[in-house]
C-alpha cells in the first residue's frame, strides 16, 4: 500500500480534474488545421471552456451531415456528471442531444471519471461504489436518438482505488454487485509528471503500477473477469508493458492512443515526443493483453490547439491532424485490437460529436468491411464482452 496518497482527498482529487483536468492540441488560426510550426498557446487544462460557453461555441460550428449513416457504432469511452448548476457538466439529456447528429450508435461503455456520484459518507474506499449505482440508474433506459435507441452504459468501466492492496478485494466486489451484470472493467489514474503538467491532471505516485501494494489488487482483477483501462502518458508506456507482461491473463485497454503530449514543455520537443511515442506503443502492441482505444484526440493536451479557433473544427481539419496518430495505432495494433471512442465530453473541447465521428469514418475509408467492423464496434464489444450488442451491431452494418 502506497503511504503518500491521501485517501480522504481521492473524490476531491477527481471532482477537481472536472475543472481543470488533462487527459489529452497546434493549429493554423487561418485555415483551423493542425501545423506543427504553430507557436503554442499557454495550455489552461483539457477543460479549456466551461460548459455554458462551451455549448454557445459549438453552436457556431459549420453545419456537416453525418457520412454513412448507416453504419453502427459502439462508443466505447463517454463520461456523465454534474448538473447545470455546476461549471462543467454532461448530463444525460446532453449526450442524447450529441448522438442526434444521426450517426447510429447503438451502445456505449461509461467510463467513471470526476467523482461523479459518488457516496459523501461511508467508508471512504467503498464512496466509488455510489458512481456504479448512479449510472445504473441513470441508463435503466435506452436514450433515444434520431437513429432509434441506444444502449446507454452496455458496459460500465468504474473507478478503484488500486492503491489498496488486499483490501480492494472487498470494493470490487461491491463495484460488481453494484453493476447489475454490466461491469466489464476499472481504471484508476495512473498518470505521473514530475513537472507543471501535474497541475491539471490527477497525479499518481512515480512508477504506481510498480507498486507492490498496486499489483496485489490488479491481481484480483481477474477473478471478476474485469479489464483495466490505462490512462498515462507516452512517458509512461514502458511501465505499462511491464505490467501487462505481469499479468497477461488480464487484459489492459490503453486509453487515447497513449496520450502523446504535445503542451508545455513538450511543445517543443513534438517531432521527438511522437518518435518515442511510436517506438514505445509499437513494444506494447507485442502484448497481445493490449488494445488501445483510438480516440481522445480532440483534448488540448495534444497540441492541436482546435480550442482556441473561433468555432469548432471540421471534419477536414480533424482528419488532418488525427490520421497520422490513428495509422501508427492500426499499424502496431492491426484492427482487432483497436477501438474508436469518442471520449465525450471532454473531446467536446475541439469539435462537435458528428465531426469527430465523420473524421473517424473519412479516415478509415480505404480499410476493409472486416476492419471498419473491428473499429466501430467489434474491439469495443469483444473486450467489454458485450456479445449482444455486437450481434446487434454485425445485422445493422449495411447490406448484412
Amino acid at each position: 500500500m502506497l503511504s503518500d496518497i491521501t485517501r480522504p482527498t481521492r473524490r476531491t482529487v477527481l471532482a477537481a480534474a472536472a475543472v481543470a483536468f488533462a487527459e489529452a492540441g497546434l493549429c493554423n488560426p487561418l485555415t483551423n488545421t493542425a501545423s506543427a510550426d504553430t507557436p503554442a498557446t499557454p495550455y489552461r487544462g483539457n477543460q479549456h471552456r466551461p460548459t455554458k460557453d462551451l455549448l454557445a461555441w459549438q453552436a457556431r460550428a459549420d453545419a456537416e451531415a453525418a457520412l454513412e449513416p448507416g453504419l453502427p457504432i459502439v462508443d466505447p469511452h463517454h463520461h456523465l456528471f454534474n448538473g447545470t448548476a455546476d461549471a462543467l457538466y454532461y448530463r444525460r439529456e446532453d449526450m442524447e442531444q450529441d448522438l442526434s447528429t444521426r450517426h447510429r450508435v447503438l451502445g456505449t461503455v461509461y467510463i467513471a471519471a470526476y467523482g461523479a456520484g459518488w457516496r459523501s459518507d461511508g467508508p471512504k474506499a467503498m464512496r466509488s461504489v455510489g458512481e456504479v449505482e448512479r449510472i445504473v440508474q441513470l441508463s435503466a433506459q435506452p436514450l433515444a436518438t434520431t437513429r432509434g435507441p441506444c444502449r446507454l452504459a452496455a458496459g460500465i468501466v468504474s473507478d478503484v482505488d488500486l492503491t489498496l492492496g488486499e483490501e480492494a478485494a472487498g470494493v470490487l466486489e461491491a463495484h460488481v454487485a453494484a453493476g447489475a451484470g454490466r461491469l466489464r472493467g476499472v481504471r484508476h489514474y495512473t498518470t505521473y509528471h514530475d513537472g507543471p503538467l501535474a497541475k491539471f491532471i490527477p497525479n499518481a505516485p512515480r512508477r504506481v503500477m510498480a507498486d507492490a501494494g498496486f499489483r496485489r489488487a490488479f491481481a484480483q482483477l481477474e477473478r471478476h473477469q474485469l479489464s483495466f483501462d490505462a490512462l498515462v502518458y507516452h512517458t509512461q508506456l514502458r511501465e505499462l508493458a511491464d505490467l501487462a507482461d505481469a499479468f497477461p491473463r488480464t487484459t489492459i485497454v490503453l486509453n487515447h492512443v497513449g496520450m502523446p503530449v504535445g503542451v508545455l514543455d513538450f511543445a517543443s520537443q513534438r517531432a521527438e515526443v511522437r518518435r518515442h511515442w511510436a517506438q514505445d506503443l509499437g513494444a506494447l502492441a507485442e502484448r497481445p493483453n493490449v488494445v488501445v482505444k483510438v480516440g481522445g484526440m480532440g483534448m488540448p493536451i495534444f497540441g492541436f490547439g482546435f480550442e482556441h479557433e473561433d468555432r469548432p473544427a471540421t471534419t477536414q481539419a480533424l482528419v488532418q491532424a488525427w490520421q497520422p496518430l490513428m495509422q501508427v495505432c492500426i499499424e502496431a495494433f492491426g484492427p482487432a485490437r483497436c477501438m474508436l471512442e469518442s471520449n465525450f465530453p471532454v473531446d467536446k473541447q475541439s469539435c462537435g460529436y458528428g465531426q469527430l465521428w465523420n473524421a473517424f469514418k473519412r479516415a478509415t475509408a480505404g480499410l476493409s468491411v472486416a476492419e471498419r467492423k473491428a473499429l466501430f464496434y467489434r474491439t469495443a464489444c469483444q473486450t467489454y464482452r458485450l456479445p449482444e450488442l455486437q450481434a446487434e451491431c454485425d445485422a445493422a452494418w449495411p447490406g448484412a
